[in-house]
């Protein structure tokens, strides 16, 4: 919950042309702060005609988006 808020704001893409991808491999810990996070960067990346996409989503974080039934959203 702490990181989230500061990472709120999506990046434009280097290459206006080219997706973003967001690797998540690094990522340890989730919670429900961080599905509302993915779930906020793409409508930023849509609202912006930005393609999103996510790369090696935890798996606990995966549980968590289909407990939610946002996962097909995150591409999962």
């Amino acid at each position: 919950m702490v990181t989230v808020a500061h990472l709120h704001d999506l990046v434009e893409p280097a290459d206006p042309g080219s997706p973003v991808v967001v690797d998540l491999a690094e990522v340890e810990v989730v919670d429900s702060a961080a599905v509302g996070l993915l779930l906020a960067w793409l409508r930023q990346a849509q609202a912006r005609g930005i393609e999103l996409r996510y790369s090696n989503l935890p798996p606990n974080l995966i549980s968590l988006a289909r407990m939610y039934g946002v996962d097909g959203l995150l591409a999962v």
